[in-house]
């Protein structure tokens, strides 16, 4: 089955200002920050690589102007550079409204193979670098006393089992977890915390660390015989984003259509 047609925008997020990590090139974080800005969004993204958060930055900003665009390199694995971050969205737009951790990595290692240094760097991006951000946005939401939404970026492996994935299966429930007891924290708080779980969403990155058997292993798996396409997530992180979903906290919502 073939992927729907793009889905037009309904300023769902005007107004709005927007923090996304990971978010240059063409991921799940680069469809986000896409979808937020259509939806009329100010945004604020951050990446690791310094080149490319530039380059997107530009042409984000060449199409939706650059008042409504910025960022800088931000690396997730170091408090400083979140607080950066978030001190760059708070200058230019005021005040935070929406945090969007989609930085993660991941990796493939039989277990009894796998070197504490791999472990430690899957752990550090993909679930210390979730608290790390959490708790920065947290800190300025709730001295801003005006609400708001944070969106985890978890996986359908924090449930499931896959052989090689062992530290990124338990970043990713550990995101789980934090999502939960976060959300209990923060809701007296006025601020709600939800997470998105895909399974598997196609883009250059994974293409190039996944093998083609695996791909289509995985491929086989999904209902509509397809993988999804990054923005049909990012579609789902706006709803959790915005006041239709305003009744949701500690939530992980499956994206997926994986059987098995």
């Amino acid at each position: 089955m073939d992927a729907p047609g793009y889905v037009p925008a309904h300023d769902l997020l005007a107004g709005r200002t927007a923090v996304i990590t990971a978010a240059a090139g063409a991921g799940i974080g680069g469809a986000t920050a896409r979808r937020f800005l259509e939806e009329g969004a100010r945004i604020v993204i951050g990446d690791a690589h310094a080149r490319r958060t530039k380059e997107s930055v530009a042409a984000l900003a060449d199409e939706f102007g650059a008042d409504r665009v910025d960022g800088m390199a931000c690396d997730v694995t170091e408090s400083a550079q979140i607080e950066a971050l978030f001190e760059l969205a708070e200058r230019r737009h005021g005040h935070l409204d929406i945090v969007v951790n989609n930085a993660g990595l991941g990796g493939t290692a039989e277990l009894t193979e796998m070197t504490d240094e791999q472990w430690d760097k899957v752990i550090d991006v993909t679930l210390n670098g979730t608290f790390r951000s959490t708790r920065a946005a947290l800190r300025r939401m709730r001295a801003a006393d005006r609400g708001g939404v944070i969106v985890n970026n978890a996986s359908v492996l924090g449930w499931r089992a896959q052989a090689g994935q062992a530290h990124y299966a338990a970043a990713k429930a550990g995101v789980m977890a934090l999502t939960r007891c976060a959300a209990v924290e923060a809701a007296p708080h006025g601020i709600r915390i939800n997470a998105v779980s895909p399974s598997l969403a196609m883009h250059p990155h994974l293409a190039k660390v996944t093998s083609p058997e695996l791909l289509e292993e995985l491929t086989s798996r999904e209902a509509f015989g397809r993988y999804a396409q990054p923005w049909e997530i990012a579609n789902v992180i706006v709803f959790l984003a915005c006041g239709y979903s305003s009744y949701m906290t500690g939530e992980t919502v499956s994206v997926s259509s994986q059987h098995a």
